[in-house]
């Protein structure tokens, strides 16, 4: 194996978007010839290795009064035009819409790409369309890269028996956080302002808290995802006269400073994959209270009251005792974190760059 392809749609910040940037670097620094393959440009994008070659492969300025239709069939064009040039040892796409690209773009070909499944498939990959384009596209597929059990197992046996568990790799700056000397008072989240994420709950929740606590505040970082959930997040903070304790911070490229001496780390949302910033914060050494949600992220990391606590989803209560509980118990919130810490044992870059090279290479290896 020499070339490796990565195919999604941006670098724009977000999950899928941070474990490719993190695997096409590491790969990069082993030797390994990486492209990057995108439809577009994001405002706010993970960074490259220099030795890292992305290129754009989507609509061009020409293309933008076609109709839909000729545009999705425009996109699949140019991705197989670039394909069967640059012929890579490995497709690796990644997220719903790139996956269906990549493998319509190399059917009747000898190509092969592995598809990797970044979310939960409930609500994304059952609608109409999936119906049609799993059955058609996904037996073409080479292999596929779940992060959880509930991912893998959402889909038909062929692709399941296929397919293998790769959790995210940590970027080595959450893995090299020095752990603080003392803690502040203050309960902190990272994550896009987005509904999913429900940190509407989050802030409902601590607002209990901090009837009880009130020398403790609570940062949320992450950028606004304008899908309506910052007016939600701001109409929640004025109903519990929340101003001066509850703090809105934006987005952050040092969350591994920013988080790391915070109380503990608090995990809202009711669905997601295998979510990166509980992950990182975990490394960062944070107790965390985080939802048991679908499809299984949480309960892959966490063993309740060993390493964290799991909460069921969407429940306010469960989450203001999980945040007191950690916040009364000190001790017990320590010996949480440095239990949790220990994810980066297995997370770390080598270790999980050493998972998908056996794969893709056992994959490449097959006929």
């Amino acid at each position: 194996m020499n070339k490796i392809l990565f195919h999604l749609n941006c670098l724009e910040h977000g999950g899928a978007e941070r474990v490719v940037s993190n695997l096409a670097n590491q790969f990069a620094r082993e030797g390994y010839e990486v492209i990057v393959a995108t439809e577009w440009e994001g405002e706010e994008e993970y960074q490259l290795d220099e030795r890292v070659r992305r290129v754009h492969v989507g609509l061009k300025e020409t293309d933008e009064k076609r109709s839909r239709i000729s545009k999705a069939w425009r996109r699949f064009f140019y991705l197989r035009k670039f394909i069967l040039e640059e012929k890579p040892d490995i497709t690796l796409a990644f997220a719903q819409k790139a996956i269906y690209r990549a493998l319509g773009a190399t059917l009747f070909t000898k190509e092969k790409v592995i598809i990797a499944v970044r979310t939960d498939p409930v609500g994304h990959y059952d609608q109409l369309v999936d119906k049609v384009m799993i059955p058609i596209l996904f037996p073409h597929a080479a292999g596929a890269v779940f992060q959880t059990e509930g991912q893998r197992d959402f889909f038909p046996e062929y692709i399941r028996k296929k397919s293998t568990i790769i959790l995210n790799p940590l970027h080595d700056k959450y893995i090299e956080a020095k752990q603080p000397e003392s803690r502040v008072k203050t309960v902190v989240h990272s994550g896009r302002i987005v509904d999913f994420k429900n940190q509407d709950m989050l802030i409902r929740a601590f607002a209990k808290v901090h009837e009880k606590h009130p020398e403790y505040d609570l940062k949320i970082y992450g950028g606004d995802s304008f899908d309506g959930t910052m007016q939600v997040l701001l109409k929640a903070i004025e109903d519990c006269d929340a101003a001066d304790y509850v703090k809105l911070m934006g987005n952050s490229d040092s969350l591994d400073k920013e988080l790391v001496n915070g109380t503990l780390y608090a995990f809202s949302s009711d669905w997601e994959g295998l979510p990166n910033a509980l992950l990182e914060a975990m490394a960062l050494g944070l107790p965390v209270v985080a939802t048991d949600c679908p499809c299984g992220g949480p309960r892959t990391v966490i063993r309740d009251g060993v390493n964290g606590l799991l909460i069921p989803v969407k429940d306010q209560k469960a989450m203001e005792d999980g945040m007191n509980r950690l916040i009364e118990n000190p001790e017990f919130a320590e010996e949480l974190g440095k239990e949790a810490k220990k994810i980066c044992d297995k997370l770390n870059g080598p270790a999980i760059i050493d998972q998908w090279r056996k794969y893709i290479e056992k994959i490449i290896e097959k006929e």
